[in-house]
């Protein structure tokens, strides 16, 4: 399996993370097994989960399961960050695989997984299914009509600024987040490591957390940067390291004259979608 085109993303199952890759090549989903075995062993010990699999995979290559040797490896973000050689498999490898293991978890997690095979499926030839369901969740975490609309055109902003870097010779994943950060400490002063602990998150999404106030500013940092990059035609990681720096730098003078004209800071400790849950649930 080709490592290009394809794309990441992790998903709940019953509140436990799954880590998983869409292969636009081959129109699939690849699910990472070590999470598929703590889901049904109910085992939140990622090394014993590990060690499950790792016996699991012995007995199975005894017996001839094709399960095992056709499973692919793919480089996925461990729980320390880093990423790590894991073994994946798709949909029908899953459902052999779930037969071999005991668990009172079998028949949700399949209807689970056929599910979000499903979706995936479905978002492919209609796109806007997927805004419409991330628009949803952003509702029922108590989110307001105003902050969702800020919060995906802002998406948008920042999706054209990664095109303009991918075309620009921009590396994907180290570079795309130091660039980032050059333009986030710009503007708010903070790098965004800096800002998450500022607000209490671990690996919670720092944009969904923002106030309606810091996204804006963050997505004002980022057109400037993008219409910046593009007038000075930007290539590569240094370049556009310029570009990110005199972008941010417009957003951080808007925010300094807010801040003076308010006498309130647009950096916030508080976590939007957290507290308008909390509310919520409060009602």
């Amino acid at each position: 399996m080709k490592k290009g085109g394809i794309n990441k993303s992790i998903i709940l199952f019953e509140d436990n993370p799954v880590r998983r890759v869409w292969d636009e090549k081959s129109e699939k989903w690849f699910f990472s097994v070590v999470d598929i075995i703590s889901v049904l062993t109910e085992q939140n010990d990622f090394l014993k989960a590990r060690k499950y699999w790792n016996k699991l995979k012995e007995r199975l290559s005894i017996e001839g399961n094709q399960t095992v040797t056709n499973c692919h490896q793919l480089k996925l973000k461990a729980r320390d960050g880093k990423m790590r050689e894991t073994d994946v498999a798709d949909i029908e490898q899953i459902f052999r695989l779930i037969q071999s293991i005991p668990s009172k978890k079998a028949e949700p997690f399949k209807l689970w997984l056929a599910k979000v095979g499903h979706e995936r499926l479905q978002e492919v030839v209609n796109p806007e299914i997927s805004i419409n369901r991330a628009r949803q969740n952003w509702k029922e975490l108590g989110a307001s009509e105003k902050w969702i609309e800020q919060r995906m055109r802002g998406q948008e902003i920042r999706n054209k600024l990664t095109d303009y870097w991918q075309g620009s010779g921009v590396k994907e994943g180290k570079e795309y987040a130091k660039l980032t950060d050059i333009i986030h400490k710009e503007w708010s002063g903070l790098t965004t490591k800096g800002h998450k602990k500022l607000k209490k998150l671990d690996k919670e999404n720092l944009r969904d957390a923002m106030t309606e106030a810091e996204l804006i500013f963050t997505a004002l940092a980022e057109l400037s940067t993008t219409k910046i990059a593009i007038k000075d035609e930007a290539k590569g990681y240094k370049e556009n390291s310029v570009s990110a720096k005199k972008g941010g730098g417009i957003a951080k003078n808007a925010r300094q004259q807010l801040e003076e004209a308010t006498g309130e800071s647009i950096i916030s400790k508080e976590n939007y979608l957290a507290e308008n849950n909390k509310k919520i649930k409060l009602k």
